[in-house]
């Protein structure tokens, strides 16, 4: 958290210039899709150090090649799909429930989950108001636990999104809950809590600062079950604009065991106008 805070507080000293809608290196999603006839393709690179697979016992060092599309259905709805291949370079292994699944060497990699949504803006900013929207999405079983990066189990997240610009800032917030498969125990469920907090500062009309906090954590567990741990990571970046491209390079930093202790990302978007 002190370090969270101390990036925010970073952001909002910068000089104000109009800020626009955030997408990538962010995960926090905006309220507002990316309007009808629209699509957007994004292709990614992240690193992270030191990650933890908690089910197959796995600690390493990971390669992520994220990919995604959003479709704008209309005026308020947008379609996304996304997903992507990791790599680990395994470190570390020890006994875990899963562990014995996973084959010997020193190296795995797999496709990414991936991920089908549906955004829908329910409310457009006002003058004071902020815009609302909801994300409904599920998350297949893609990858496999043979890997030791898959749970081989879906999860599905509802999330409620907020967003308001003032001047040069665009603040957004989301919150939800993520309904998730017990990967050892086919029988029952665990239900989370997801959200994140995000800020986009412009320093002009090309270049914007990027900060954010995102987290998940099970309701009512004393002692979080395998595959449910809590996760949390900080993010912070530059994104570059011009007509309809997009480049970004950034840090992320782990808030828990799980995540990785830090890993750098960039990546390239285009959006632009199909029908």
């Amino acid at each position: 958290m002190p370090r969270a805070l101390a990036f925010l507080v970073l952001l909002g000293v910068l000089w104000p210039l109009p800020a626009a809608a955030q997408q990538r290196p962010l995960v926090t999603e905006d309220p507002l899709t990316i309007g009808e006839g629209r699509l957007l393709i994004e292709l990614g690179v992240e690193t992270g150090a030191n990650i933890t697979y908690p089910v197959s016992g796995l600690t390493g060092d990971r390669l992520s090649i994220p990919f995604g599309v959003s479709f704008g259905l209309g005026e308020v709805a947008e379609l996304q799909i996304d997903g992507g291949y990791n790599w680990l370079d395994i470190e570390r292994r020890r006994d875990a429930p899963l562990s014995g699944r996973v084959g010997p060497g020193d190296r795995t990699g797999d496709v990414h989950d991936v991920v089908v949504a549906t955004k829908v803006t329910l409310l457009r900013e006002g003058e004071r108001r902020p815009a609302f929207g909801l994300r409904l999405a599920t998350q297949l079983p893609n990858a496999s636990n043979e890997s030791g990066l898959g749970l081989d189990s879906m999860t599905f997240i509802g999330t409620l999104l907020a967003g308001k610009t003032t001047g040069s800032t665009r603040i957004v917030a989301n919150a939800g809950i993520a309904i998730m498969s017990d990967v050892i125990e086919g029988s029952i469920q665990q239900d989370a809590f997801v959200g994140s907090l995000s800020v986009a500062r412009a320093l002009n009309t090309v270049v914007e600062v990027v900060g954010e906090i995102a987290m998940q954590r099970v309701f009512f567990a004393d002692e979080p079950p395998v595959g449910a741990e809590p996760r949390g990571a900080l993010r912070g970046g530059i994104r570059f604009t011009r007509g309809g491209w997009r480049a970004d390079a950034g840090l992320v930093l782990g808030l828990t065991r799980q995540d990785p202790d830090y890993g750098f990302m960039a990546g390239l978007t285009w959006v632009g106008q199909v029908r």
